[in-house]
């Protein structure tokens, strides 16, 4: 299994760092997880997007989405049309929020692109020669993490959420967990995000080989994270890692 990163940066994106983005890929199956500001840009450095097996997108805010509105207009007007429209996995009412932003008067009009499946509780599906998993995760809305296996290989990918079991779950035994650290501490009340510390916990609780930082907004937060678990890595643009 192949992981490429595409963009890393909340909640909104920095010179040479698009927002939350990344490419999975496996043979000539390509899944495009979280489309966030400018990461459209940087797919298409690996893979054209008629080309794509799935979009898979953790929870509806912008930093996750907003390429899907560009991503739209590749699909209607760049080259010849997909022979299907292209499955689009994500939270309820991710659909309506896309129409309203494109100016259009019915979510008829997405149908001729993408075929929607919407995201409510645990569930298996399989995309080409991966197999997806996801399940709802803690961030304050309708949000889920992924796994993603292909033969003996494992990819974890926290979204964003608070430290929860279901994060444990989605990512035991991962050959590669790729967590947010949005959080440099924590809240009062209502954690939305991990820390560098809860993304280590995560890793050593769920039993992980490898800890991949992503969506950090602290900036020592590689050590922080050392100091739990011993073998981690900060996500970079343009990064690609195989497994």
């Amino acid at each position: 299994m192949r992981l490429t990163i595409l963009g890393t940066a909340a909640p909104y994106p920095r010179p040479d760092n698009p927002c939350s983005g990344y490419l999975v890929q496996q043979g000539d199956t390509s899944i495009w997880v979280d489309a966030g500001t400018g990461t459209l840009a940087e797919l298409q450095r690996h893979v054209a997007v008629r080309d794509l097996d799935a979009i898979w997108i953790s929870h509806a805010h912008a930093d996750h989405t907003a390429d899907l509105l560009t991503a739209y207009y590749a699909l209607r007007f760049a080259g010849p049309p997909r022979a299907r429209p292209l499955p689009l996995i994500g939270p309820p009412g991710l659909v309506e929020r896309m129409v309203g932003f494109l100016g259009h008067r019915s979510a008829a009009v997405m149908d001729e692109v993408f075929e929607v499946t919407e995201m409510r509780g645990w569930h298996d599906a399989v995309v080409g020669k991966l197999s997806l998993s996801w399940g709802p995760l803690d961030h304050g809305m309708p949000a889920f993490g992924l796994r993603v296996q292909a033969a003996d290989s494992v990819l974890a990918y926290s979204g964003d959420s608070a430290y929860c079991e279901g994060l444990v779950e989605l990512a035991e035994g991962a050959d590669l967990l790729l967590c947010e650290a949005g959080a440099s501490q924590h809240p009062p009340t209502g954690a939305v995000h991990c820390t560098p510390e809860d993304a280590a916990l995560l890793a050593s609780t769920a039993g992980a080989k490898h800890l991949l930082l992503t969506h950090c907004e602290a900036p020592d937060a590689r050590d922080r994270a050392l100091a739990g678990f011993p073998s981690v890595e900060l996500a970079v643009p343009g990064m690609t890692r195989e497994f």
